[in-house]
């Protein structure tokens, strides 16, 4: 899936996961995802990048959110 289908909030995640980890070299936790974008319900952070893992667009390697990796 393109960057032009992403809605606006998966795109603000990317974005976050993005400067992350060209801040301190890794993945952010899910709270600082949610702090990134405006959002406070883990939840929801967690949907999110879990729409971003389907469209391949990240991916982790373990069960952790903070494990995640960009791919495309």
């Amino acid at each position: 899936m393109s960057a032009e289908r992403l809605t606006v909030r998966q795109e603000s995640v990317l974005r976050a996961i993005r400067d992350a980890i060209a801040d301190t070299g890794d993945a952010p936790t899910i709270r600082e995802i949610g702090h990134r974008v405006g959002l406070s319900s883990t939840g929801s952070v967690a949907y999110q990048l879990g729409r971003l893992e389907k469209l391949g667009l990240i991916s982790r390697n373990g069960r952790h959110w903070r494990s995640c990796r960009l791919t495309g």
